[in-house]
């Protein structure tokens, strides 16, 4: 591990791609690319701060142009950053804590893949810090990062996904955007009568994309999304299917990057998309008449599942007070105002909006006032795919509802196997 952090200082300005060897037999690959910032010299006395994230390289050249540096000048330091994916994270991580010698100072990592990482006490307490971050950022978020009453994880990239419509088609035919689950079935219908074909799209590609969009439509029923079968989820399955005989036949297709295109395409007039695809689908594709809003309350109430990355530190930080000063930089209004304008990333942050006039921020605070945190499982994964399959035979295949008496049965024994 050390001859890979010593060739990332030998070059710092080019690129590599390393394998990471696992202990107890195990190899996992990832991509690591060095990502340094401004500093072309290091001085003996400067410090070195290890961190991770997961970006686009569009991502990454912000913030090895923006964000790096003016915290490397201020702190006398040098950033090394690395790209690993969240699935690869928590085995590094327990490499680096049997060792001792942990080669990562602070991570960002998905906020729906933090529980294995505290079952396996791989991060940091962070509770002393609450009260001081809180005081930046929207509270509720840190509700994310509470494990057993600890802090563990400080959220800096909230995530919420909005509703998109096009402004001209629904004023065609004397639509307006729905405001009620009766109201979106009834615009699906008129597009298909009208259109011989559906405009609505529905997240049906399966994994997170699909999970993720239903789980807030089953809070907002009034159901536990684990339970499969209770009135909530019962009447979010049954509503999905009659959504879904009404819905574009590219909602087999969609998730979170293929909906931007065909929305932008008018494939669809109306979707429910993360905020990044307002810029892509008017500055990209040049769009006109995008209208965007935060949605709609569900039988019970309004409910949107915020997503996001959080902050940890791992344990065996070398450098644990200057990742503490990278995280409340990170938080600071300088940084999340570059995530809103050149990002266009949601920020955690309620004054970092005043850096840009898109009205997705007004719909992104909106959602985020019924704001819900997914519940942090380690069986997070089983349980996608227990959904993604009960999703295919009850919404789109149309096969008997009361199927959700089984999947109920398979989801305790899954629990079970946990406790």
């Amino acid at each position: 591990m050390r001859q890979i952090w010593g060739l990332a200082q030998m070059k710092p300005y080019k690129k590599h791609l390393f394998t990471w060897r696992f202990l107890a037999g195990l190899l996992i690959p990832i991509l690591i690319f060095t990502l340094p910032g401004a500093c072309m010299e290091t001085k003996p006395q400067q410090k070195v701060l290890r961190v991770s994230f997961s970006l686009t390289e569009a991502e990454w050249e912000i913030f090895r142009q923006k964000i790096f540096p003016p915290f490397e000048n201020r702190n006398h330091c040098r950033i090394e950053a690395v790209q690993i994916e969240a699935a690869n994270l928590p085995k590094l991580l327990e490499v680096g804590k049997i060792s001792g010698k942990s080669q990562i100072d602070l991570f960002a990592q998905d906020n729906m893949e933090l529980a294995l990482l505290v079952k396996k006490r791989l991060v940091e307490d962070l509770s002393e810090y609450a009260d001081h971050h809180g005081k930046q950022i929207y509270p509720s978020l840190l509700d994310i990062g509470r494990f057993a009453g600890k802090l563990l994880f400080i959220p800096f990239r909230p995530n919420v996904q909005i509703f998109y419509y096009n402004k001209a088609k629904f004023e065609e035919y004397g639509l307006m955007p729905p405001q009620s689950w009766d109201e979106w079935l009834h615009c699906a219908t008129v597009f298909l009568n009208r259109e011989k074909v559906g405009r609505i799209l529905i997240k049906g590609f399966g994994g997170n994309p699909t999970v993720t969009q239903i789980y807030e439509y089953i809070v907002s029923a009034g159901g536990d999304p684990f339970a499969f079968n209770d009135d909530g989820s019962k009447r979010t399955f049954l509503f999905f299917r009659k959504l879904w005989k009404a819905a574009s036949p590219d909602s087999k297709k969609a998730k979170w990057d293929t909906s931007n295109d065909y929305f932008a395409r008018d494939s669809v007039y109306l979707m429910q998309n993360w905020p990044f695809g307002y810029k892509i689908i008017t500055e990209k594709y040049g769009k006109k008449d995008v209208g965007v809003y935060h949605g709609f309350p569900g039988p019970r109430k309004e409910a949107h599942v915020v997503g996001g990355d959080v902050f940890g530190i791992p344990v065996g930080s070398k450098n644990r007070d200057l990742a503490l000063q990278f995280i409340q930089y990170m938080l600071s209004k300088e940084v999340q105002g570059i995530f809103v304008k050149d990002l266009s990333w949601p920020s955690a942050r309620p004054d970092a909006y005043e850096m840009s006039s898109s009205p997705a921020f007004q719909a992104i605070r909106e959602a985020f006032q019924y704001g819900v945190f997914r519940k942090n499982v380690p069986y997070w994964a089983e349980y996608q795919k227990l959904f993604e399959e009960a999703f295919v035979r009850i919404v789109i295949k149309g096969e008997d509802p009361a199927l959700l008496d089984q999947f109920h049965d398979r989801m305790e024994k899954i629990k079970a196997r946990y406790e």
